[in-house]
């Protein structure tokens, strides 16, 4: 039988493999992470544990997630240890993580994570629970105080469920103790997230109580952030290769590209990591790079998400080798994203969006399309609708944005093209369904009846025949016509002097 990935078993790593060089077992805490997935490991962790390596001691990461006890159970048996498969066209360059030392599930013991968060020692609580986490409407940024989360942490402080109750729970018994407030640092893609957190999260502390309410928005740091690694799902195929190049087992490694990214606002008033000597930049101002990467990038993966996977393409890069969804994407970038963007002073965007579509066609790393589509309800405003509100104004097309949007609402329906279930993830998938079940397979009634959701769409959008149209006729293509036939009428479309 394989040994398994520990700490027992780091030194019988073969020879070419990366690894912890420092005293792992020796590392206090110093962060808190909430939503210990994937994209964590992959990307903060990283930074944090070339820190350690680098002699910075205690700041180790304790990782929690608010939901499932997959992850916990999968790394606490290897002492926290796991594997980053670095996959490029040439190469798969496998390390492995010692930073996160300590998981918890908080369903589990909610009060173990609130104690854990009240450690003197412990100044950044991060997260990457998702859009969704934050139990607020994406269309307003506001919190939704009638989120079921937010109900429950309201009448039940102690065991909070969402992350705004943990954080708000935990800052009180901080301040109860007079320990200095941790710093909030948002790692999840919401418009200007540091500002967008403070204001869930001080709200949330409001509703429990004025006087916290106003201790959390003005005596509480939340920085801005913007983070950009892609991090397909985990497959067995990716543990039998740790196996196979580590010679032990590893129940939980995750894949990604050579690319990382992190932007941060420098403003950490209990400290921090010296991370920008870990290749992350420290900014005063995170906003125009979050616009760069939201907009283009993430605007354009959704849009090649939702039309890859109707024209039956299993993963982005299967996507991008055909030739008018390069043309689409490279259009909706040149032309209706770069010219409502504020570029950061020294950014060369032109290599930025050159990168962005090699990045897009990694054959290394089969990111699926499947995988990207979900919680479309809350990725849509930041990533596409944000962009369409700007070319509006300055009075400009949105025919690549409409057709995104149609793409989205054509996925939602639950039936793909040869009329098979689409496995549709998303926090409104049973409204969705049911209204698209109820609109019938017409877009002049479909499109209405989803433009009618206003925490997706506001009330601007739906009440403008500028979005409406555009809109409205991508999915009757889509409908009548099919993705593969609607990408390549767009992309033919002659560029502007927009």
């Amino acid at each position: 039988m394989t040994a398994r990935l520990s700490l027992s078993t780091l030194d019988d790593l073969p020879a070419d493999i990366a690894r912890p060089g420092y005293d792992v077992a020796g590392q206090k805490i110093g962060i808190v992470h909430l939503g210990i997935g994937a994209f964590h490991r992959a990307h903060q962790a990283v930074y944090v544990d070339d820190r350690l390596a680098a002699g910075e001691r205690d700041w180790a990461i304790l990782g929690a997630s608010l939901r499932s006890p997959d992850t916990r159970d999968a790394l606490r048996p290897q002492d926290g240890l796991y594997t980053v498969l670095v996959r490029s066209s040439d190469a798969i360059r496998p390390r492995v993580i010692g930073s996160i030392r300590e998981l918890l599930v908080a369903p589990d013991n909610p009060e173990a994570l609130l104690k854990a968060m009240g450690d003197p020692n412990v100044r950044i609580v991060s997260l990457t629970v998702t859009e969704k986490g934050y139990c607020h409407d994406p269309a307003t940024g506001q919190l939704r105080e009638d989120h079921p989360d937010i109900l429950h942490d309201l009448s039940f402080p102690l065991t909070p469920k969402s992350a705004p109750g943990v954080l708000v729970e935990a800052l009180r018994r901080r301040r109860e103790d007079g320990i200095a407030p941790f710093t909030v640092l948002c790692c999840d893609n919401l418009p200007s997230n540091g500002k967008t957190v403070r204001r869930v999260v001080s709200r949330f502390a409001e509703l429990r109580d004025p006087d916290l309410g106003r201790f959390v928005a003005e005596e509480v740091a939340f920085p801005s952030t913007m983070v950009d690694r892609i991090v397909p799902a985990t497959t067995d195929a990716d543990r039998e290769l740790v196996a196979e190049r580590l010679g032990v087992t590893d129940s939980w490694p995750v894949s990604t590209e050579p690319f990382s990214q992190w932007v941060i606002e420098d403003h950490f008033p209990t400290g921090r990591p010296r991370f920008e000597l870990a290749g992350a930049e420290l900014v005063a101002d995170v906003e125009p790079y979050e616009a760069m990467k939201l907009r283009l990038l993430n605007g354009s993966h959704s849009t090649l998400a939702y039309l890859g996977y109707l024209a039956g393409h299993e993963t982005i890069s299967d996507t991008m080798a055909a030739p008018a969804f390069v043309r689409l994407v490279r259009g909706l970038m040149d032309e209706e994203v770069t010219p409502t963007l504020r570029v950061p002073p020294g950014a060369d965007l032109a290599s930025y969006k050159n990168s962005l579509l090699a990045r897009f066609e990694n054959t290394a790393l089969r990111h699926r399309t499947w995988q990207i589509a979900m919680d479309g309800s809350q990725k849509l405003p930041q990533r596409l609708l944000g962009t369409a509100r700007d070319r509006l104004k300055a009075g400009a097309p949105i025919d690549r944005i409409a057709l995104g949007v149609a793409a989205w609402m054509r996925y939602v329906t639950g039936k793909d093209e040869k009329g098979a279930e689409i496995d549709v993830r998303d926090p409104l998938a049973e409204r969705l369904r049911s209204l698209a079940n109820a609109a019938g397979p017409e877009a002049s009634r479909l499109a209405p009846a989803l433009l009618d959701v206003r925490e997706i769409f506001g009330d601007d959008l739906p009440n403008d025949p500028r979005f409406t149209t555009p809109v409205q006729n991508a999915l009757a293509t889509l409908l009548s016509k099919g993705a593969a036939y609607a990408v390549e009428h767009v992309a033919r479309m002659p560029e502007t002097a927009s």
